[in-house]
Parts: C-alpha cells; sequence; structure tokens
C-alpha cells in the first residue's frame, strides 16, 4: 500500500428499525483488501460511488444492491471520513487494489418496511451476494465486529447517529 493511491469515494448505510438497531451484515467471504476475520466479519452496507452519481441515490442503490430495502428514508449524514486498507499482496487487477482506502460518506435511514423485504443473498444489478446473513444490532455495539481497519470509522458513525438509536 503507497499513500499515493488515491481513497476510493464510497457510502455508508446505517439502517435503523423502528426500535433503533441498524442492519449489519455477515461477509461470508474475504474480498481482497477488504479482508474478514473469524468474529469480525460484520458490517453495515456501504459500498462505492459510480462517477457523477449523487450520494443519497448512491446509499439508497447501494442498500437495494446488498440488502435488497427499498423501504427506507433519510435521517442525516456525515461529513467525510476515511479509512486505510491493510497490507494486500494479492493480485493487484483486484478492482480495491488501485486504492489505499476508502473516504465515506455515511447516511442515517430509517427501515418503513417489515423484515421479509431483507434478502442479502439474492445478486442484484449484476453484483454478487456480500452477506449470508443479516440482524438488527445496536449501533453502539457494531464497532465491536468489524475488521479493526474499519473501527475507528464505525465508532464515529455511533457517536454521529447515537440521536437515530435508543
Amino acid at each position: 500500500m503507497t499513500p499515493e493511491k488515491p481513497y476510493r469515494p464510497n457510502v455508508g448505510i446505517a439502517l435503523f428499525n423502528t426500535e433503533g438497531r441498524v442492519l449489519i451484515g455477515h461477509r461470508f467471504k474475504g474480498d481482497g483488501p477488504e479482508i474478514i476475520l473469524p468474529g469480525l466479519d460484520w458490517q453495515m452496507p456501504q459500498g462505492g460511488v459510480d462517477e457523477g452519481e449523487n450520494l443519497r441515490d448512491a446509499a439508497m442503490r447501494e442498500l437495494w444492491e446488498e440488502t435488497s430495502v427499498v423501504s427506507a428514508h433519510y435521517l442525516g449524514e456525515t461529513d467525510w471520513l476515511t479509512y486505510e486498507f491493510p497490507p494486500y499482496d494479492g493480485p493487484q487487477t483486484h478492482r480495491l487494489a488501485k486504492f489505499r482506502g476508502q473516504r465515506q460518506k455515511w447516511f442515517a435511514l430509517r427501515f418503513t418496511g417489515k423484515d421479509d423485504e431483507i434478502d442479502p443473498l439474492t445478486p442484484r444489478n449484476g453484483q454478487p451476494a456480500e452477506f449470508d446473513a443479516w440482524r438488527w444490532e445496536r449501533l453502539d455495539r457494531v464497532a465491536d465486529v468489524v475488521v479493526p481497519f474499519r473501527r475507528e470509522v464505525y465508532l464515529a458513525v455511533a457517536r454521529e447517529f447515537a440521536v437515530f438509536g435508543n
């Protein structure tokens, strides 16, 4: 990893249910620079922003691609947050290998649907499934189940969005 590499523009989604818990997905595989570690393999939905894409639209697209959820409305957003990928010795052709990490804007959304709308296993938009399970979790506990290189961002998101949870 070299500091000369750019950050990948990215959006993250804290989807709150009516009890104030957020949706987290269990990553079922390592994905190049975004490795998972046993016990630290959960995360909130997130993904890249397409060139020229509106950030709120990107958040809704990523939420749908990763979970099938469309029943959500906007609550708020963070400023830009960044994290670095851990060292990566895999193929430099991997889609994330050209980046040093991610530059993210996080969106708080309220889920207005029913739990049976959530389906992380069906591929959508030509994107492979990233999660093999999901659950609702307290936002202040999510940083304890993510890979270490994302922990500080998750703590910042928990502070910023605490008003939307319980």
